[in-house]
């Protein structure tokens, strides 16, 4: 007599299906918002940008006109000008003092915590605190020119922040005071994530202090320069809060940064096609800087 062998299948019930799609459920909203609320509008950003909206949007196709008419535009001519300015010298700044605070702080000083958090604090505040701070700061009427001639130091003048040639360098002032911090932060970590016996090698070879830092740590720490780029790039690109506080683009539209410019031209202008097309030339500028970035970490992966 053969022996009939049962298979039995069980059907998944209720509760398995649930525990299946509850974590799509709970991530749905959040990805429907992102779908939306980001990419959807950068997609009609982008449509904007190639109407012939004005007032109110319009979606007759006009090509690369407002493209045409921002590279005319004196105005976005030295906003891009200010931003590359302003840009390079706050990447480089922040990054070297960052650098040179991380160094030292990696030395195990006396007091580091506390160095640490008065140099991290100026990052806890809004681009707007710290546009209005070191415009009281700057201002020739109440600030540091005044301050130095109650002081007797009549000939001290610094009147950066009313001089159309220097103004830009106050907008370097204040993000490079707020953001250099952070950087540091971001350093530190990664010298602390360093393997304290290739410092000890060095040091039996006979290698000094500034060597061992300049030739083997730093070279290590080159993920940590290209995050650091990548964010100090993505703040200078999207300033716009500090230079309103700060200057307001002004005297004239001496300080005036592309963020500003596409605000003022979409929304008190009334010429949202060409506050469209700055806006999806900022964010080409962005892609520029973050796809090669991208791509040399996936490749590194690879490898």
């Amino acid at each position: 007599m053969k022996s009939s062998q049962i298979v039995s299948v069980s059907r998944p019930g209720f509760q398995d299906r649930l525990q299946h799609w509850l974590p799509k459920i709970v991530l749905a909203p959040s990805m429907i918002l992102v779908l939306v609320c980001i990419y959807g509008y950068i997609f009609w950003t982008a449509y904007l940008s190639v109407s012939n909206s004005r007032f109110l949007p319009s979606y007759k196709f006009v090509g690369t006109i407002q493209y045409e008419k921002l590279m005319e535009n004196d105005r976005w001519l030295t906003a891009i000008t200010n931003l590359g300015i302003f840009g390079l010298l706050f990447i480089l700044i922040a990054i070297v003092l960052g650098v040179g605070l991380a160094i030292l702080l990696d030395q195990q000083i006396r007091q580091e915590g506390a160095i640490r958090t008065i140099y991290l604090y100026p990052m806890a505040l809004s681009f707007i605190v710290t546009g209005t701070a070191w415009k009281w700061m700057l201002n020739p009427g109440l600030g540091l020119e005044k301050l130095m001639h109650d002081w007797g130091f009549t000939q001290f003048h610094f009147d950066w922040l009313i001089n159309t040639n220097m103004v830009i360098y106050t907008l370097v002032i204040a993000a490079v005071w707020q953001s250099s911090g952070f950087v540091m932060a971001m350093f530190l970590a990664g010298l602390r994530g360093i393997d304290a016996s290739i410092m000890r090698a060095a040091q039996i070879d006979g290698a000094s202090l500034p060597v061992i830092y300049w030739r083997i740590i730093l070279p290590c720490l080159r993920p940590v320069f290209f995050s650091a780029v990548i964010i100090t790039s993505h703040i200078a690109i999207k300033s716009f809060d500090l230079v309103t506080a700060l200057t307001a683009g002004g005297p004239g539209y001496a300080s005036d940064l592309p963020a500003l410019f596409m605000y003022s031209y979409s929304f008190t202008r009334g010429q949202i096609g060409l506050g469209a097309a700055s806006a999806m030339m900022m964010l080409m500028s962005v892609l520029a800087i973050l796809v090669p970035y991208l791509y040399s970490e996936l490749r590194e992966k690879k490898s």
